[in-house]
């Protein structure tokens, strides 16, 4: 039986139903030690005859149940397929880790799982992008043209990522306390309503808390015009805080254990929490924040095997099933991938592959304003 014919068949039994998708893909991976079979998801990876000269790729996320998804669903298949381990690493936050990629030696971190457009343009603007070459990558025909181009404007056409999953940062609250009426009425200001003083929580990420503030003062978000409104309402919802929140991990404890009432909130966390039976409600408010994420391949990386799991990564089965595990839609195109039953049920997820609806941070505008915005929030954030 040849390569491509055994790949048809065990894709058939696991569409079927006659395997569950942790067989499907342990058997995928098995497979993949035989040649590879080009337009599936082995169809650029190679047989290992003798040791290969790159035995690792290293990979660095956001935790939690996103990497777990990433860990159980693409990691340990590619490592059966190639032999080449996958070095999981995790971050608390886009900040803390590009320092740490700055501060590395070339080759020492390879993949990262950015967020948004904006860090894209900051690796990129740092001299760490890289050129990936798209013909290693075959399933990126599959990818939502809308969530690419961004990131194509950035660096003259190339890419040096692939998009793989969107989502929003709305706003979640705990329905014993708040009904979906009154999250409907009060949109962004339930953020800074004082009842709930003391039991509200928000992420301190300078760009996120300013989007909201800019909302909550009845602002365009990229395109602030009076940006001492948005420092008084910072203040404002700084003194009705319970604590600022730092990883998905801390979100969801808080939620969970009802520290808190009422946060702006990532999408798939708060689905996350829903699944497990906390009363969690969670609603995208006018303007609210959109935002995709990429597979970033750094500058000084083994370019031929971060392509190969790249490739890997998106193949449909794959992506699908990481979408499943972490509650985020994947960056594949609804029109051209039949998406399965639980991923048009996630938040954000936009059948039409067009995401026209979601709002978007503009990355030159917020670039252009980080050093003076950042140090702001900065003081803020420290109580001045």
């Amino acid at each position: 039986m040849d390569d491509t014919t055994r790949y048809q068949r065990l894709l058939a039994r696991y569409r079927n139903g006659d395997i569950d998708r942790r067989e499907f893909l342990k058997l995928l991976g098995l497979a993949g030690m035989a040649a590879g079979v080009v337009g599936g998801p082995l169809g650029l990876l190679t047989p290992r005859q003798a040791k290969a000269a790159v035995e690792q790729v290293r990979f660095d996320g956001w935790g939690g149940v996103v990497s777990e998804a990433f860990r159980e669903y693409a990691f340990k298949p590619y490592t059966e397929a190639t032999g080449i381990e996958v070095v999981d690493g995790t971050f608390g936050g886009a900040d803390e880790y590009l320092a740490r990629v700055r501060s590395s030696q070339p080759g020492e971190f390879n993949i990262a799982h950015l967020s948004g457009v904006f860090d894209y343009a900051r690796y990129h603007n740092l001299d760490l992008s890289t050129t990936l070459n798209e013909g290693n990558i075959p399933n990126l025909e599959l990818v939502i043209d809308t969530l690419q181009e961004p990131f194509r404007r950035i660096t003259d056409g190339r890419l040096s990522a692939v998009p793989y999953d969107y989502g929003t940062t709305g706003i979640a609250y705990n329905r014993k306390h708040i009904s979906d009426e009154e999250a409907q009425e009060k949109g962004a200001r339930l953020l800074i309503d004082e009842q709930y003083k003391g039991k509200i929580g928000g992420w301190s990420e300078w760009k996120t808390r300013i989007w909201y503030a800019a909302l909550q003062t009845g602002q365009d978000p990229n395109n602030i015009e009076d940006i001492d409104a948005v420092w008084e309402t910072l203040r404002e919802h700084r003194d009705l805080l319970l604590k600022y929140w730092g990883s998905g991990a801390e979100l969801m404890s808080l939620l969970a254990e009802e520290e808190i009432y009422v946060t702006e909130g990532w999408s798939g966390r708060i689905r996350a929490l829903q699944d497990q039976g906390h009363d969690i409600g969670y609603l995208d408010p006018p303007g609210g924040l959109a935002w995709q994420e990429c597979l970033f391949v750094i500058k000084g990386s083994p370019m031929a095997e971060c392509e190969e799991l790249l490739n890997f990564m998106l193949e449909p089965e794959v992506a699908i099933a990481v979408a499943e595990g972490q509650n985020y839609p994947p960056a594949l195109d609804p029109t051209k991938v039949d998406l399965g039953e639980k991923v048009p049920t996630l938040p954000a997820f936009d059948p039409t592959g067009t995401l026209s609806e979601l709002n978007f941070f503009d990355p030159a505008y917020w670039n252009s304003n980080e050093g003076e915005w950042s140090k702001e929030f900065g003081r803020i954030q420290r109580g001045y």
